[in-house]
């Protein structure tokens, strides 16, 4: 799908807030109400816009713990990268999952409420799991960043 520039306007709009009204995102893209709110709709339907969420602080829903989690598999095949694949979404705790290249197989942003939260998750998601080889964790002691916000290019 080609994006013109009301489209990239909107794109740009909605990442860094996705809760403008209809008349405020018109101001920005140069286009009726009407026709942002087509053009949202269409950018959704054809998967350009893949959610509209919010970021919540962790502390404040008793998250405190993030860990980032390198994790490397037994064997790198086809039917076990799927398998921790859909591990991975189905995991309440594990924010974010990349399948990587590098010395790990995939990397994981997973929230806790505390150590022992983490460790009894580590026990079901890893110990328990006999195609993964190796799991190293990172602690995170600050967030600095929290964002989904891609550069748009005009």
């Amino acid at each position: 799908m080609e994006l013109d520039r009301a489209d990239l306007a909107l794109l740009e709009a909605v990442q860094h807030n996705n809760r403008l009204t209809s008349e405020e995102l018109a101001k920005l893209a140069h286009l009726s109400p009407t026709a942002c709110q087509r053009r949202l709709k269409r950018l959704r339907k054809e998967g350009i816009i893949v959610a509209d969420v919010s970021v919540v602080s962790p502390k404040a829903v008793g998250r405190q713990l993030t860990m980032i989690v390198l994790v490397s598999l037994e064997r790198e095949r086809a039917d076990i990268v799927d398998r921790f694949k859909s591990a991975i979404r189905k995991a309440r705790d594990v924010m974010i999952g990349y399948y990587v290249t590098g010395d790990a197989d995939f990397m994981l942003v997973v929230t806790a409420k505390d150590m022992e939260n983490y460790e009894q998750f580590t026990r079901r998601f890893f110990y328990e799991n006999h195609d993964i080889k190796a799991f190293k964790t990172m602690v995170v002691m600050d967030r600095v960043k929290a964002s989904f916000v891609l550069p748009i290019q005009e």
